[in-house]
């Protein structure tokens, strides 16, 4: 028996369960129409809400950086990595977001992994919402710290976890997301604000699938409850509505100061390249030139989640243009999204372990760039998908 034969064996029963993640090849541009497999497909998957991934704009921002600065940094950022847009992007970040100081990261990911191990450590607690991203449970292994999890969006357990805990340890970490990527909802951040002032606790929010969405012309869930000033930091990311790549730090100065000198992704991986500091520039100017994305993706959100409503799907509690049509087992979701994709729309299911047993499902991400028509389109497939395996009556 071969040393990796338990790999093939637990990918078999991947696929015997539905739980195999088959990945799509894009050919084209990101856009509301794709190019999946070789085929044209009406875009239902991107997380690229603004439509900014294949904005004129940021291209040309992008080819104009490659003719100045060339591609790669070269190096770290603490060494010689850091470059004059990196330190221009950072100080518009922190204007946008109304903070005192802003930092970069290589993505989202990585800006939950440098932060929280450079906050809490050993001898510390952190309250971490039960249904928190992949990226803030990850941090929160990293950095030693006792992790209890506390009931999805629910204060009183909260609350109640830190009366029972916070004595025992030298200092406390209250994290969750702003918006929760598989299910829409929005954290209760007045309430988490005023349980964090009560306890003396630090709080961070991932704000990934909050920026360019909610707020004041995408300035996120922060400004969207006017809460500036109460939250130490805000985590997020450039590859979601900003349409490039990177992740961001935002808050307290004397914090991006401390991840400045502790944060491990920021001292130990080379900075985000030119032509994406470039981009996120140019995607940061039309955001603060103009609220007209923000506000067609809310309109494209209302339309399409009221006739989906109207057709008898169950789109879960989304708050936002996240839109869960939810389907129960993860076979059904696989064979809804491949009959989707027959029909021309491409929208993946997503199952166990990124969603609980039994609560797999397809989720519509949709787009400032979907026309009437487009989502009119989405919304007979689905239509016919769901009367065929019975999802719909």
């Amino acid at each position: 028996m071969s040393k990796t034969d338990w790999i093939q064996q637990e990918l078999d029963a991947l696929k015997e369960q539905g739980l195999y993640n088959y990945i799509r090849t894009i050919g084209s541009p990101q856009g509301a129409w794709l190019i999946v497999d070789g085929r044209r497909v009406l875009n239902f998957c991107s997380n690229n809400y603004l439509g900014l991934a294949n904005h004129p704009a940021l291209v040309a921002a992008a080819k104009r950086s490659l003719d100045e600065m060339g591609v790669g940094p070269a190096a770290v950022r603490s060494i010689a990595g850091t470059t004059t847009l990196h330190v221009e992007l950072e100080k518009r970040l922190a204007a946008f977001k109304g903070v005192e100081a802003a930092l970069t990261f290589q993505s989202g990911f990585n800006a939950n992994l440098a932060t929280i191990p450079a906050l809490v450590g050993k001898e510390d607690v952190i309250f971490s919402d039960r249904l928190n991203h992949a990226s803030i449970i990850d941090g929160c292994r990293l950095s030693g710290a006792k992790i209890i999890a506390y009931e999805h969006n629910d204060v009183h357990s909260l609350e109640e976890h830190i009366r029972a805990n916070l004595s025992q340890y030298r200092r406390g970490l209250i994290v969750t997301d702003g918006v929760f990527s598989m299910d829409g909802d929005i954290a209760p951040l007045p309430a988490i604000c005023e349980i964090a002032q009560k306890y003396d606790l630090l709080l961070m929010v991932d704000d990934a699938h909050g920026e360019g969405v909610l707020g004041r012309g995408g300035r996120g869930i922060v400004d969207h409850f006017g809460l500036h000033g109460k939250v130490d930091v805000e985590v997020g990311t450039l590859s979601k509505a900003f349409g490039v790549v990177g992740g961001v730090v935002a808050g307290k100065s004397v914090i991006v100061e401390w991840l400045r000198q502790r944060g491990r992704p920021f001292l130990f991986s080379s900075a985000m390249t030119i032509p994406d500091v470039a981009a996120c520039l140019t995607a940061l100017e039309l955001l603060e030139q103009s609220t007209e994305l923000v506000d067609r993706l809310w309109a494209n959100a209302h339309y399409f989640k009221a006739e989906m409503k109207r057709l008898g799907f169950d789109i879960g509690s989304s708050e936002t243009p996240i839109t869960p049509v939810m389907l129960g087992e993860a076979p059904l979701a696989q064979q809804f999204s491949r009959e989707l994709l027959e029909a021309g729309v491409f929208a993946m299911a997503i199952g166990y372990p990124t969603v609980p047993r039994g609560k797999a499902r397809i989720r519509v991400m949709l787009s400032a760039v979907h026309t009437r028509d487009d989502l009119d389109q989405g919304l007979e497939a689905f239509q016919t998908v769901g009367r065929k395996l019975g999802v719909i009556s």
